[in-house]
């Protein structure tokens, strides 16, 4: 009986012992648990919203400066910094967040952006920057974004686009440079967007002169294969305000070549605000020492010439740039002259042809006059005879 009360007594007393001991273990675990989900669910930058299909939405926050980026959650696909007072960014704003592939920095205060900023967001395919304060941007300030596919640059201060600046965006398919102060445009900024579908540039003091004129031949050509541009409108000259410049027949330009012409033929330079700067060298272009070189009879295309002489690139030359025709205004001109030229041609023979018959029927009816007179002549002096015989029978 002692020995039977011995293990129950023992078995009360390690049942309450047990229990304990596996309810520390449990809290343990539940500890260990939350404190590695805990920083997961809450990895998000304050004030920001982050949701679960990546999205991270900062926007509205009224944030003077970046909040922290380096807590955004890993796989972070969309970034909404709109409609806040950022005005400036370092050139370090955006380093190591390759994982996005949408930037909305529209609605803000930012005049001037650094050259690289965005170049650790090799993922990024949309990037908006409308309506801030930017008046000039760095020729270097997209590089790396080789897969952007949409630009938007609208209602910003605008009033030149550098040459380089657009180089790097092949898979560019969308671009919107409406409501800023762009008088004219380099055709040779927008020569590398191969891919380039739709251009919005309305809302611009367009002055449609010689300046405009080579990027006027560039828009044809997008519109031929394709692509699609709002409405150009003219402010200066006077005669041409209101008109589209595409609409604009291309013979209004000829005077353009007479200038050059006077100029000696340094066109490019002098329209470019570039004069007397040295051309681009081939390996300026391309690392392997390659650049583009352009063909007039072939819209759009290039070929690469290798280069034949080393050396260093200065950074401040100017590229040079192909005029082709547009194809579409070239056969309607030939076509059109075609038609006049055959319509003269048959007035001509039609009034070669009536002049020969004038001419023929004219002589015709002079020689019958000639036929005539002699015998009118004879009919006058038989009736003077008669006369004279009954006035001699009379007296």
């Amino acid at each position: 009986m002692a020995q039977n009360l011995d293990s129950i007594m023992s078995k009360v007393t390690w049942t309450p012992m047990a229990a304990e001991k596996q309810g520390e273990r449990e809290g343990v675990f539940l500890c260990l648990l939350a404190a590695l989900l805990l920083p997961a669910a809450s990895a998000c930058p304050p004030p920001c919203l982050c949701y679960s299909d990546g999205l991270v939405d900062c926007g509205g926050r009224g944030l003077s400066s970046l909040p922290p980026l380096h807590l955004l959650p890993p796989g972070s696909r969309s970034l909404l910094l709109a409609n806040n007072k950022l005005a400036l960014l370092g050139a370090s704003a955006f380093v190591n967040i390759s994982s996005l592939e949408e930037l909305d920095l529209s609605n803000n205060y930012l005049d001037n952006l650094p050259g690289g900023l965005f170049r650790d967001m090799s993922n990024l395919t949309r990037l908006t920057l409308h309506n801030n304060s930017l008046t000039v941007m760095d020729r270097e300030l997209f590089q790396g974004l080789g897969g952007l596919q949409r630009l938007d640059l609208s209602l910003n201060g605008l009033s030149s686009v550098p040459l380089g600046l657009l180089d790097e965006l092949q898979s560019l398919s969308w671009l919107s440079l409406a409501g800023n102060r762009l008088h004219g445009l380099e055709r040779a900024a927008f020569e590398p967007l191969a891919n380039l579908q739709h251009l919005e540039l309305g809302h611009n003091p367009w002055e449609c002169d010689c300046n405009l004129r080579d990027f006027k031949h560039w828009m044809e050509w997008l519109l031929y294969r394709g692509g699609k541009v709002d409405a150009v409108e003219c402010t200066l000259p006077k005669d041409l305000r209101g008109r589209d410049i595409r609409g604009v027949p291309v013979e209004m330009f000829n005077y353009c070549l007479q200038l050059e012409d006077e100029n000696g033929g340094g066109g490019d330079g002098s329209r470019s605000g570039q004069g007397g700067v040295p051309p681009c060298s081939r390996n300026a272009l391309s690392p392997s020492g390659a650049t583009l070189s352009s063909d007039n009879s072939n819209a759009g295309d290039d070929s690469i010439t290798s280069n034949t002489g080393g050396g260093e690139a200065s950074s401040d030359c100017v590229r040079a740039r192909y005029r082709p025709v547009s194809v579409r205004r070239a056969i309607g001109t030939v076509v059109i002259a075609g038609v006049v030229c055959g319509i003269v041609c048959i007035m001509m023979v039609a009034a070669a042809a009536y002049g020969c018959i004038y001419a023929s029927l004219m002589a015709k009816y002079q020689r019958e006059l000639k036929k005539r007179q002699p015998l009118m002549g004879d009919g006058e002096a038989d009736g003077e005879d008669r006369e004279e015989k009954q006035i001699s029978s009379v007296a």
